[in-house]
């Protein structure tokens, strides 16, 4: 199977940073820090570069693309650290009016935590709600997968204003979060809630992803220019082993997330979100330790990556039960 990307998924994911660095330039990722809210004018250009459309079929005005794309454009968002409930208006482009076209945000939460939590309410025009645990779920097909389970449940829509929640204080302060209290069970949403899960879970492995890399290259970058006893902190063999330790856990988790998309299995996606998870986090506090002194600055950038890595880290699977499900994958 060959893992490399095709000319047409590099010019994709090469449009898609220079869209972003047009469009969201580190003054509007600080201007975000104050109004972190979908911003609807470069969410309607999104809509209209195919950005929530990638995965539909052309019939349906599409763009006809699959979940590689799909990962490949979140990496990009995750690496400009966009925010905005992007993978929600991904996943469900197709089902909510006008989110395909970036003229409505949609929010995506899970029911089957404690507490239920919705990214970005203020900016959302409707909530859809998954249900459901994992008692009581069906069996993972597979040979490899045998024994690891998916949750299963239903899936609730309703309008923002009939959600019930309250204020919820979020670590990173470009996603603002509510704790959903109570949302009417009165519009049930036929939709695949496994797959949906499986699939949430991989696109913020790609946001972790870029992240990861981001970091990266803003370690080195500041390894080349800081200069200390008259030579780049870069030639010094300490930072030489943080950045190069950097580069490999961000490259382990690259392949394991390209890997995911195409085979799309319960255990790959999961192993994929425990690296990813993994890279962005202490890749950004390797950043920091590069940077010394001025990376706890707030104005430096790279306390922004390390609060949407914990973030991020938490959602749609947190290591503790990927872990889990991968060791029971391997026991079966």
């Amino acid at each position: 199977m060959d893992f490399q990307l095709t000319d047409e998924q590099r010019a994709l994911k090469g449009g898609t940073r220079e869209l972003l660095a047009g469009r969201f330039g580190r003054d509007r990722l600080r201007a975000a820090v104050e109004d972190p809210g979908p911003d609807r004018a470069l969410w309607r250009e999104l809509g209209a570069a195919g950005f929530f459309a990638l995965r539909l079929p052309e019939k349906d005005g599409g763009v006809g693309l699959g979940l590689p794309e799909a990962v490949l454009v979140l990496e990009e968002a995750g690496r400009a650290l966009l925010p905005g409930p992007l993978v929600a208006c991904q996943l469900l482009a197709g089902v909510v009016d006008g989110v395909a076209t970036g003229e409505k945000t949609v929010g995506l939460c899970e029911g089957a935590r404690e507490p239920v939590l919705w990214e970005h309410p203020a900016g959302c025009d409707e909530l859809i709600l998954m249900e459901g645990d994992e008692e009581g779920g069906d069996e993972v097909e597979g040979d490899e997968e045998e024994g690891a389970r998916e949750r299963t449940g239903g899936a609730y829509r309703s309008a923002s204003d009939r959600v019930s929640c309250a204020p919820f204080a979020s670590v990173d302060p470009l996603t603002p979060l509510a704790r959903v209290l109570d949302l009417p069970r009165t519009e049930p949403v036929a939709l695949d809630v496994p797959r949906l899960r499986r699939e949430a879970a991989l696109l913020t492995a790609a946001q972790q992803l870029g992240s990861a890399v981001r970091t990266v290259e803003m370690a080195a970058g500041h390894a080349r220019e800081r200069e200390q006893f008259g030579a780049p902190i870069g030639s010094f063999q300490a930072v030489k082993q943080l950045c190069a330790q950097m580069l490999v856990r961000a490259e382990m988790a690259r392949s394991a997330v390209y890997a995911a998309s195409i085979t799309e299995s319960v255990l790959d996606i999961t192993g994929a979100k425990l690296l990813a998870d993994e890279a962005a986090v202490r890749n950004a506090r390797d950043c920091l330790q590069v940077h010394g002194g001025m990376g706890f600055t707030w104005e430096a950038d790279v306390h922004l990556h390390l609060k949407r890595a914990w973030l991020r880290a938490e959602c749609w699977g947190a290591a503790g039960e990927a872990e889990e499900l991968l060791a029971a994958g391997l026991i079966a």
